[in-house]
């Protein structure tokens, strides 16, 4: 299991359409054979930052998912709407199980 947690700051003015090309982007992602989840959520005091949570089965999905035309639109169309660059942190399952997702 492959988990990264993406931290994205988005400027003020763009927050709206974010949102609308990362939705769009997720309900692709969830249908990947590799994928077992595609999470978008919002900071509560801070509506600017967001996290994705992405849970590959492997690192060859996570490889694949960068090859798909939604990612490569959505990477295209938020490039600009960033406060600064996107970080992506890996991390390794603990629990629940790998079954268990």
């Amino acid at each position: 299991m492959n988990i990264v947690l993406v931290h994205v700051h988005v400027k003020p003015e763009m927050v709206d359409a974010f949102k609308q090309a990362t939705i769009e982007n997720a309900s692709y992602s969830v249908k990947e054979e590799g994928i077992e989840r595609f999470d978008v959520i919002q900071q509560v005091d801070d509506p600017t930052r967001f996290i994705l949570v992405e849970v590959y089965k492997t690192a060859n999905a996570s490889a694949a998912h960068k090859e798909t035309a939604h990612y490569a639109k959505w990477r295209d169309t938020v490039a600009d709407m960033m406060a600064e660059p996107r970080q992506g942190i890996k991390y390794s399952n603990i629990y629940p199980e790998d079954s268990n997702w």
